[in-house]
C-alpha cells in the first residue's frame, strides 16, 4: 500500500488554516504560531510507532527503529516567512510524515527511518538562516546568533531560551547526523521552470552558493530644501546606484542578484539620507563565478562611494558555497522522475536548503522539486496542483524504497 495523497492534502490544508490568516502563513521560526505547528506535528507522530525528541538546536526528529542503526532521514521545514504560502518547506516535512506513515505500516524497516523537521530555516526573524541544518552539520557558530535582534529589539538569546534551545550549546547537535546514509528533502520548486516546461517534477543536482551582505553607506544627513545637489553626500543614492549594478553584474555572469531591502536614515522626505544599509544577495551554481559577481559588487560599492562622497562597509549575513548534491541519488531520483512524467529533468536549487547543509556535512543528499503555479513562492498566492503534490509524494516514496531495498548501491 502505498502513501495516501489526499491525507497529505488534508494534512497540508490543516495546518495552513490552523498558523495562518488572510496575509498568509505565520509560521516564523521562535514564535508562539511556529511552537503550535510544532506541537500539532507531535500529535501526528504520537500516532506512530516512532520516539520523538528535540535536539539542543532546535530540531524536531522522530525516529522509526529499523533492523539496523544506520538512518534513511527524510526532512524539511515547517517554519515559514511572514506572509508566506501554505506550502514552502511545510510540503517536505508532510510529505516526509506520510511516507513514515506508509513504512512504518509495513513493518520494521532494514534501515531505521528518520524524520527531521529543522529548525529556522527560513531566517525570517533574525535575518540568518539554515540555523538548525548548520548546526546538525556542524557549520553553525553561535557567536553570530548572539548579537542578533529582531525587529523588535527581542534578542535571539531571548527568543531561542523562550523555545527550550540554549545558543551556547546548539553544536551538540552535530552528532545527529552521524549514522546517516541518505537525506531526501521534496520541496517546491518555487521558480517558473517547470510550469514552463509543461512537467510536475525535477530531481535537484544541487545548490547555488550564496554572499548576502549589509552594505552600510554613511554620507551627511542634511536639508533637503537647502542643500544643492552637487553638494549632498547622499548615502541612499549611493546604496541605490549599487542596487542597479548588483542586477547588472547577475545578468552578465549568470546565477542571480538582489537588493531585497533598502533602509534610509532619517528616512523622511524632507532630508537627505544620511545612512543608507542596503541587504545584498548574490547566487551562483559555480564558485568561481559566485566570486567575480561578489568581487565586483564590492568594486562597484568602493567606486560608488567615491563619487557620492560617502563612506561603504560590508558586514556578513550568510555565505555558502556552491554544493552538489550526491550523483547516485540524483541518477536514482531522475530515473523515478522519468517513470511518472515521461522524461527526466535536472535542476539546480537557487533558493538555499537545509538539504545544502547535510550534504555538505558528508551525508549523501538529494532533492526532488514539484511545480509552483506561477513560479511564486513567499506569498500567500503560492500555489501547487492537488495532483501534483500527489505525484511528488509517490516520487518521495519510491525513493525512499530504493534506498531502504539496496542502500550500498545507491550510496
Amino acid at each position: 500500500m502505498g502513501p495516501d495523497g489526499g491525507r497529505l492534502v488534508a494534512d497540508l490544508r490543516s495546518l495552513a488554516a490552523m498558523t495562518g490568516n488572510e496575509r498568509g502563513a505565520q509560521r516564523v521560526a521562535w514564535t508562539d504560531t511556529w511552537a503550535k505547528a510544532r506541537a500539532w506535528e507531535r500529535e501526528l507522530l504520537a500516532e506512530l510507532p516512532v520516539s520523538v525528541e528535540v535536539d539542543e538546536a532546535g530540531n524536531l526528529w522522530a525516529t522509526l527503529a529499523g533492523e539496523r542503526p544506520e538512518a534513511l532521514i527524510l526532512g524539511s521545514h515547517i517554519d515559514s516567512v511572514p506572509d508566506g504560502g501554505w506550502l514552502d518547506g511545510s510540503l517536505g516535512v508532510l510529505a516526509g510524515l506520510e511516507v513514515l506513515r506508509t513504512i512504518a505500516a509495513g513493518g520494521r524497516p532494514r534501515l531505521t527511518v528518520r524524520l527531521v523537521d529543522w529548525a529556522d530555516e527560513e531566517g525570517a526573524r533574525f535575518g540568518m538562516s539554515l540555523i538548525g541544518s548548520a548546526a546538525a552539520a556542524g557549520r553553525l557558530d553561535p557567536s553570530r546568533l548572539a548579537d542578533l535582534r529582531d525587529a523588535r529589539g527581542i534578542t535571539a538569546v531571548e527568543a531561542l531560551s523562550a523555545n527550550g534551545v540554549e545558543i551556547a550549546r546548539m553544536p551538540e547537535a552535530h552528532g545527529r547526523l552521524d549514522n546517516a546514509v541518505a537525506y531526501l528533502e521534496l520541496h517546491i520548486e518555487q521558480g517558473p521552470v517547470l510550469e514552463s516546461r509543461g512537467l510536475p517534477l525535477a530531481v535537484v543536482t544541487g545548490t547555488y552558493g550564496a554572499e548576502r551582505w549589509a552594505v552600510r553607506f554613511e554620507g551627511q544627513a542634511a536639508h533637503a530644501g537647502s542643500t544643492p545637489m552637487d553638494l549632498r553626500r547622499d548615502a541612499l543614492a549611493g546604496a541605490a546606484r549599487l542596487a542597479l549594478d548588483v542586477r547588472d553584474l547577475a545578468r552578465r555572469h549568470g546565477g542571480v542578484g538582489t537588493v531585497g531591502r533598502i533602509d534610509a536614515e532619517p528616512g523622511i522626505a524632507t532630508a537627505v539620507a544620511g545612512v543608507a544599509t542596503a541587504l545584498v544577495d548574490q547566487r551562483h551554481a559555480d564558485a568561481h563565478a559566485l566570486a567575480a559577481v561578489h568581487a565586483g559588487a564590492r568594486e562597484a560599492g568602493n567606486r560608488i562611494a567615491a563619487e557620492e562622497g560617502v563612506r561603504v562597509s560590508w558586514s556578513p549575513l550568510f555565505r555558502i558555497h556552491p554544493i552538489g548534491f550526491s550523483s547516485q541519488l540524483v541518477d536514482t531520483g531522475a530515473a523515478i522522475v522519468a517513470e511518472l512524467q515521461g522524461e527526466e529533468v535536472r535542476l539546480p536549487s537557487g533558493p538555499l536548503h537545509d538539504a545544502a547543509h547535510v550534504a555538505d556535512a558528508g551525508v549523501p543528499t538529494v532533492m526532488l522539486f514539484v511545480r509552483s503555479k506561477r513560479g511564486l513562492s513567499h506569498t500567500r498566492e503560492e500555489d501547487t496542483d492537488e495532483a501534483d503534490l500527489a505525484l511528488a509524494l509517490g516520487a518521495l516514496h519510491r525513493l525512499a524504497r530504493r534506498v531502504l531495498e539496496a542502500p550500498e548501491a545507491l550510496i
